[in-house]
């Protein structure tokens, strides 16, 4: 039985999958968006807006207009690299500012991977003015 084990193990060794989690995030916080299985997607984007929600007070955010130092040192020990953990307090952090939550968005690609047939997906960070929206039921056509 699986109570209360969360997370997926992707059959590595638990060192090897904290490195490919942090390299996974420290990827998407770099280019905005990357194509990766739908199971790594999916462990990655909780990981990924915890570091958001941590930068979200800006670069001037704190009390009396100070660097929250705390929290940029707690995300550069996450990420692998010091300009990415920059762009997101000086970029990204900001910008989701208002936002409460929900800073990624996961689409499923039709394509399988070549050699396991993984399901493959998209996770990408919403842009500022984009909102997640709830697909819509097409109205059914009386006649």
């Amino acid at each position: 039985m699986r109570h209360r084990n969360a997370g997926r193990k992707f059959g590595r060794t638990p060192s090897h999958r904290k490195m490919l989690l942090r390299n996974l995030a420290t990827a998407l916080l770099e280019h905005g968006k990357i194509t990766t299985t739908l199971a790594k997607a999916k462990e990655i984007q909780g990981y990924t807006e915890k570091l958001i929600t941590l930068a979200r007070v800006g670069p001037t955010g704190g009390p009396n207009g100070t660097f929250p130092l705390n929290n940029f040192r707690r995300c550069l020990a996450v990420l692998t690299k010091k300009d990415v953990c920059y762009k997101l307090f000086h970029e990204i952090g900001p910008r989701y500012a208002t936002r409460s939550g929900g800073y990624t968005r996961i689409f499923k690609l039709a394509k399988v991977r070549q050699g396991d047939a993984a399901q493959m997906a998209v996770i990408s960070l919403l842009g500022a003015e984009e909102q997640v929206k709830s697909p819509v039921r097409p109205a059914l056509a009386t006649a």
